[in-house]
């Protein structure tokens, strides 16, 4: 019985691991001195965020990561 129960919470566990995507970006700049910053996780004070969010780490691709446009239909006959 025991061994059932521990299947079921790994194998739940690895379910909702799946579910898992990547952060997002996010463009900040420094209150100091005006530098532009791109990174996944809030850098702290003196930082605010200009814009955001971005699939790339350079902060060119806007959106959210794992999101990728619809493909595009075949060509009917």
């Amino acid at each position: 019985m025991k061994s059932r129960i521990v299947i079921a919470a790994v194998s739940t566990l690895f379910a909702i691991s799946a579910l898992a995507a990547p952060a997002p970006w996010y463009k900040w700049r420094s209150k100091l001195d005006g530098k532009a910053l791109c990174t996944q996780t809030y850098p702290g004070q003196g930082w605010e965020k200009v814009s955001g969010p971005y699939k790339d780490g350079r902060c060119e691709t806007a959106g959210l990561p794992g999101e990728y446009p619809p493909r595009p239909l075949p060509p009917s006959k």
